[in-house]
């Protein structure tokens, strides 16, 4: 089978809210507060923008802002979405929010829970259960245990194909608050999916360099969650939860099994819980990342094997393949044996994610 004929699914796709969501669906009394974009900063961070500003981009004039909300509002169909699957010659996708990744820094807890909520019906009024190629990610409210079980029951009974935690938890993931919600979610059967930037302040450093050092810093959140989900024993305890690292690239994994594996063995001594088998093997079995052009990963597959690894084109942000991904990808796969190949860009987004054997088989 040749790169082409591979049936590919991306596991990073988005949606770009409006700007005006939020504030048209909170109560009048939150509207003050309602998120309203997102906006680069020049220390190498972005920054969620509040309503008070005007809508849209501030060097956009009203028509050109309202011509980009109609856009944004056209994007977010099923016609779309299979249009984009067309030109780049995929079969189907997880589609996860922009503006919402932001939405987990919030301090107030209520105002969180309603905006990942309105996230959610708005998606799913947009997308959901619309076609076997789409699936969204829920955004559950973490301020609560409770309310985090009761977001993710619900996501799993309208139909919704991943419950989104940010990829940085407060308190940590590897403490024993999150259990009850580590137990629920292993009874749904849902892959866990944690976007890079999201549930952590992009800014760790300031001043000359500080914009590419804090990318940087960014992307070793994955390494970091990995050894607090399989060193805690979370994955060990819960076999059949997924998690699925977006948009946090490849080219750690193999590094970090190697690391993990060595300190664990070297500090078997005191190192608690003890483990059945070293985190390497929990990482390959249960940790999944994505990524749009990563050789490293690629030519790591040695030491990884490719279940951790997943294509997606991240269509529609700027750093998206789309609509060459074709081209990239005879760029970068052609080493791997078909098998490899074949499960990077679209078998293991199948098995995670569940899509049928259907749409695998045929293009849209």
């Amino acid at each position: 089978m040749s790169l082409t004929t591979i049936p590919k699914l991306s596991a990073d796709c988005h949606v770009d809210e409006p700007h005006d969501l939020w504030f048209d669906r909170l109560p009048e009394g939150l509207r003050e507060r309602a998120p309203r974009r997102i906006e680069a900063g020049g220390d190498g961070g972005w920054s969620l923008v509040l309503d008070g500003s005007d809508l849209g981009w501030g060097n956009l004039n009203p028509a050109a802002a309202e011509e980009q909300e109609q856009r944004r509002w056209s994007a977010a169909t099923v016609d779309h979405r299979l249009d984009m699957m067309r030109e780049d010659g995929i079969r189907g996708e997880i589609i996860f929010p922009t503006i919402g990744l932001y939405i987990w820094r919030l301090d107030d807890g209520d105002l969180g829970r309603r905006c990942c909520h309105i996230y959610n019906d708005w998606v799913r009024e947009r997308l959901v259960g619309q076609s076997d190629r789409v699936k969204c990610a829920a955004m559950m409210s973490i301020w609560d245990v409770d309310e985090c079980i009761e977001d993710a029951e619900l996501a799993a009974a309208q139909g919704f194909g991943a419950i989104m935690l940010p990829l940085v938890g407060t308190p940590e993931w590897n403490m024993p608050e999150w259990e009850r919600l580590w137990d629920a979610l292993d009874d749904l059967g849902l892959p866990i999916a944690m976007h890079q930037g999201s549930g952590h302040d992009m800014v760790a450093y300031r001043g000359w360099g500080s914009s590419t050092a804090n990318l940087l810093t960014t992307q070793s959140m994955g390494p970091r969650a990995a050894a607090l989900l399989s060193c805690s024993g979370i994955l060990e305890r819960h076999p059949n939860l997924h998690f699925v690292f977006v948009e946090v690239n490849g080219g750690w994994v193999a590094w970090a099994m190697h690391t993990l594996d060595e300190y664990y063995r070297d500090h078997a001594g005191w190192a608690k819980p003890k483990l059945a088998e070293p985190p390497s093997f929990y990482i390959r079995r249960q940790i999944h990342v994505t990524f749009q052009n990563d050789p490293i990963a690629l030519n790591n597959v040695q030491f990884t094997g490719s279940s951790p690894l997943m294509w997606g084109n991240d269509y529609p942000h700027p750093e998206s393949t789309f609509p060459h991904s074709q081209e990239i990808i005879a760029g970068s796969f052609g080493h791997l044996s078909t098998e490899d190949a074949s499960a990077i860009l679209g078998g293991n987004a199948a098995r995670v994610f569940g899509f049928e054997d259907s749409v695998v088989a045929t293009a849209p």
